[in-house]
This record gives structure tokens, C-alpha cells and sequence, in this order.
């Protein structure tokens, strides 16, 4: 199955950025350990701090994929265009945030992205990432 990472703002910086809030280990090392753990998929990764090249990969994306993780970083907070993308296409997507974000300031507590999502996963640190992706594998086998 054909299953698709896609990161949003910032996120390029993991394990620079905050490390108290969003650990130490850099996205593409995890990306790594999950290409080992799910090896019998083929895991697809993009990362951009803009917001159209994220549509654009929704657009390529979301008509093939077995499913997408979206981690939307602050454009979950702020983006009708990336919901409306989201709503757009027949792939499965599930948001995932490192962060517990109802737990953080008052603005983070909205998202425009989970009543258009498959589901949502929040605060569970990277390990987030892998519960997305045996959810898609459980939704397919259904």
C-alpha cells in the first residue's frame, strides 16, 4: 500500500526546534524507523512551509494514496484552503500533531482540518505518525 507523509511549516526543523515540546529526534531520522516498521508499504514523505505546494501534494496525492498523514503545523489553525483540499479528494487523510495542542495557547485549540479528516491524533509525540499509519492499514482491510 502506498501511504503518504505530508508536513507543514516548521517541521523541517525537528529536533532543533523546541525539543522540549517536540523532542530531539529530526523527522527524517523517525522517517527512517518507520520505513523499517512498515516496510511491507511504500511510505511517501514531503515536507513545505508553504501552503500551496501542501494543496499541490494533497491534489497529486489524494486520489491514489492508501492515505495520507497531514501534520498541517499552524495552518491547521488557519487554513480554510488546505480543509477545502483536504474535503476535495477520495484518499483517507488523518491529522496527526506532535504537540498536545489543546494543551497550548488558546488559537491551537481550533482545527480546520478535523472535521474534514478521517480522524486526528494530538500529543503523542512522533509515535503519532505510526498509530496514523495502522489506522489506514485497519480502514483498508475493513
Amino acid at each position: 500500500m502506498n501511504l503518504h507523509i505530508l508536513n507543514g511549516p516548521n517541521l523541517n526543523l525537528l529536533g532543533r526546534r523546541e525539543p522540549d515540546v517536540y523532542g530531539s529526534q529530526s523527522f527524517d531520522a523517525y522517517f527512517e524507523q518507520l520505513q523499517q516498521q512498515f516496510s511491507q508499504h511504500q511510505l511517501h514523505y514531503f515536507q513545505s512551509n508553504h501552503e500551496g505546494a501542501l494543496i499541490d501534494k494533497l491534489h497529486e496525492w489524494g486520489f491514489s494514496s492508501g492515505g495520507i498523514i497531514l501534520n498541517a503545523g499552524g495552518y491547521t489553525h488557519t487554513s480554510v484552503a488546505l480543509a477545502d483540499a483536504v474535503s476535495a479528494i477520495s484518499s483517507p487523510v488523518v491529522e496527526v500533531h506532535i504537540s498536545r495542542v489543546h494543551a497550548r495557547e488558546a488559537f491551537r485549540h481550533h482545527s480546520y482540518l478535523s472535521p474534514v479528516c478521517a480522524g486526528s491524533i494530538t500529543g503523542l509525540g512522533l509515535s503519532g505518525y505510526a498509530l496514523a499509519i495502522h489506522y489506514l492499514v485497519d480502514y483498508h482491510s475493513r
